[in-house]
């Protein structure tokens, strides 16, 4: 297992490091010079992506692209200040350079000397390979031009059928103070399906797809993009029977999978550090209290095989966590980075991530999502006499400080007597997240994870990330409609 684990952190140095003029010693100095004596953290973040793109309209391959980008970003951390420079050069003086620009924050001082002792991640939360090339161009044509016409033959009615096929590798290398040296390989995939269907005069639209940690055969092996494409016509129908959402306070169902997104956003931006150490968030100082309902548990997990928000380590070095963040309706902790939990007092969490080389590692969710309940989801449907289902969202809004949200509901069914009735469109759904989660009475034994398409957006940095839940019952949310 050692040696394996050795031979993949060369392989990683070697890719990233061979054509240039660095290595290990020279990035040990660089480093130590960065780590004076009035200097608590410092890093460098080299990093090679591998990033391939194809895009399929009106059956024809409209687009297709192909680019690699690489670099290093230098990190000195003093006190609460961060310095941060990046170079897209791998070479000495670059970064030197970078190195350079980010001690700037500091006073001068005494390098302290750091030895990097070369490891890498053990985990086998995803293969090492390099998606871009895992099937062929051929195949990958083939792929797209054969879920078109799959797609188109399911319903007459369809107007235009759009598909993206992206594939991504990156490749990973994290220099510390405290003598780490970690590398990584990051595997990432999606398809993305887009249906447009007319009738009569009316056109609805209906989006879907999915991914993983994995190579492009993910979609064809295991059938998944047929599975896409199922759905997306499956909710362009139900928009195109859809009548106008009602508006109102009442009773709603989330369902299972995909509306966690709204426990993400409403929720679990709250839950991270940087927000709860300056105070700005509506769960700060508040650990060991009761902000939930008892029935509720959520976690952020980032050690679940193959999954788009999974981390074998984060963009500090720090191995990929399962983290308890609400247990019972009881706050048990926050998600941390390096700079936020030796400021608070705790140890790293494993959410220190970054989108890029050329950004600042920041405390963010991977794959996060509640556990199952105790409760049937029939059950949970028959206990409302008057209300929404709402299996899937399409997208939110959420002010950290006060938790107030706005969704947007992509399907929804009305309830009567315990049972579903016509789809609705146009439903959007109004609360408070700390609010919402003390009046969630029902949980049920159904947990799924999202198909593995999301994308969280922080401080203009964007990275992938994984939502989940079971079907919840929520006493009472304000339902904005049209009638």
């Amino acid at each position: 297992m050692e040696d394996n684990s050795n031979n993949s952190s060369n392989s990683v140095m070697s890719s990233l490091l061979d054509s240039t003029d660095l290595n290990e010693n020279r990035i040990n100095k660089v480093l130590s010079s960065m780590y004076t004596n009035n200097v608590d953290e410092a890093d460098l973040y080299f990093q090679m992506r591998r990033q391939e793109s194809w895009q399929l309209e009106d059956g024809k391959i409209k687009e297709g692209s192909f680019n690699i980008q690489q670099g290093v970003g230098a990190r000195v951390i003093s006190g609460e200040k961060t310095g941060f420079s990046y170079s897209d050069e791998l070479i000495l003086p670059a970064l030197e350079k970078a190195a350079g620009a980010a001690r700037a924050i500091t006073r001068q001082g005494q390098s302290r000397s750091v030895h990097i002792l070369p490891t890498t991640s053990k985990s086998n939360l995803y293969p090492k390979i390099d998606p871009t090339s895992s099937i062929t161009d051929k195949e990958k044509i083939e792929l797209l031009h054969n879920l078109d016409d799959q797609t188109r033959k399911l319903d007459k009615r369809i107007e235009q059928v759009m598909i993206s096929l992206n594939s991504c590798q990156d490749l990973i290398m994290i220099a510390t103070s405290d003598g780490n040296l970690v590398t990584d390989v990051r595997p990432l995939v999606r398809l993305s399906i887009n249906v447009i269907m007319k009738e009569n005069d009316r056109r609805e639209q209906a989006y879907t797809g999915g991914g993983a940690r994995t190579g492009l055969e993910y979609f064809s092996d295991s059938n998944h993009a047929v599975k896409y494409a199922h759905e997306a016509v499956r909710q362009a129908v139900i928009q195109l029977e859809a009548i106008p959402a009602p508006a109102g306070t009442m009773p709603v169902i989330l369902g299972p999978g995909w509306p966690g997104i709204l426990l993400h956003e409403a929720v679990g931006h709250g839950l991270e550090g940087d927000f709860n150490r300056k105070g700005v968030s509506t769960f700060s100082n508040r650990i060991g209290e009761k902000v939930a309902s008892p029935l509720c548990t959520i976690v952020d997990d980032g050690t679940i095989p193959n999954r788009r928000g999974s981390l074998a380590v984060d963009d500090e070095g720090t191995p990929g966590n399962y983290n308890t963040l609400i247990e019972n309706g009881i706050l048990r902790g926050y998600m941390q980075d390096k700079l936020n939990a030796r400021l608070m007092g705790v140890s790293p969490t494993g959410n220190g991530r970054r989108e890029s080389f050329a950004h600042v590692p920041m405390p963010r969710m991977t794959n996060t999502y509640m556990l199952p309940g105790p409760h049937d989801p029939e059950e949970i449907l028959r206990s409302v006499k008057n209300g929404i289902y709402a299996p899937s969202f399409s997208g939110g809004q959420v002010d950290i400080t006060s938790g107030k949200f706005v969704f947007s509901v992509n399907e929804a069914y009305l309830i009567k007597d315990g049972k579903l009735q016509q789809p609705i469109k146009g439903a959007m759904l109004i609360g408070d997240g700390p609010e919402i989660l003390n009046k969630i009475s029902m949980v049920g034994n159904d947990l799924q994870l999202d198909s593995g398409i999301g994308s969280c957006g922080k401080e203009g940095q964007t990275v992938p990330v994984g939502v989940g839940q079971p079907t919840l019952r929520v006493d009472e949310i304000t339902v904005g409609g049209t009638t």
